[in-house]
């Protein structure tokens, strides 16, 4: 294995550890309270204010 392979090999290395290491920090500092939801409501078609038949 030549300099350059293990370069790319500890370059590869340090990406996916870091890729890691950056999501479980998101996860650990996730504050439930503070976000929304990720549904929504939907209105159904006959409570829509608006008329779209025209």
């Amino acid at each position: 294995m030549n300099a350059a392979m293990k370069a790319t090999l500890i370059a590869i290395a340090v990406v996916l550890i870091g890729m890691a290491a950056s999501f479980i920090w998101f996860v650990a500092t996730w504050d439930k309270e503070a976000e929304q939801p990720v549904g929504f409501h939907q209105t159904p078609t006959h409570m829509m204010t608006e008329d779209r038949r025209t």
